[in-house]
């Protein structure tokens, strides 16, 4: 197959609407649930901006690897536990890039600038910061996730 014909099927694959609307559904729990736990470390416990973030995003993405494993993407990997285990460690490793994007988004705009989003005596800028980074990270994370770890442009 073509250089031209290989980028065709991987966009074919991409611009699947059904896997996109899957994909950020499941984001969608996976970033209310880190916001959640950034918010109760950070504002609630009075933990660092960058721990609290960490300790979400891990949450978070075996949240949103368990479900895109079995709804966005079911049926796109291999069966029995060594393919599990495959792809749950590629998910991990694809989404470094993703969450990279994110913690420097959540550096930035909490390190280098002065906001402050106060509610109720607590500071939720860091909070809303972090959406932020989850926003611009979830683009890589689709393509990495449907190009790497379960490979939807081949065909089965």
């Amino acid at each position: 197959m073509s250089l031209v014909g290989v980028v065709r099927a991987r966009l074919r694959a991409l611009a699947s609407a059904d896997r996109l609307g899957q994909f950020v559904s499941v984001g969608v729990a996976g970033a209310t649930l880190e916001t959640v736990i950034v918010a109760v470390l950070t504002a609630g416990l009075a933990l660092q901006p960058l721990l609290a973030k960490a300790v979400g995003a891990e949450a978070s993405i075996t949240l949103m690897f368990l479900l895109n494993d079995r709804w966005t993407f079911a049926g796109e990997g291999g069966d029995g536990i060594r393919s599990w285990l495959r792809r749950y460690g590629k998910s991990h490793a694809v989404r470094i890039g993703g969450l990279a994007v994110a913690f420097g988004t959540l550096f930035v705009l909490t390190s280098w600038t002065d906001i402050e989003l106060v509610v109720f005596g607590a500071d939720f800028w860091p909070t809303v910061a972090n959406g932020i980074g989850i926003g611009v990270g979830m683009t890589l994370n689709y393509v990495a996730e449907s190009l790497i770890t379960w490979r939807v442009h081949l065909e089965r």
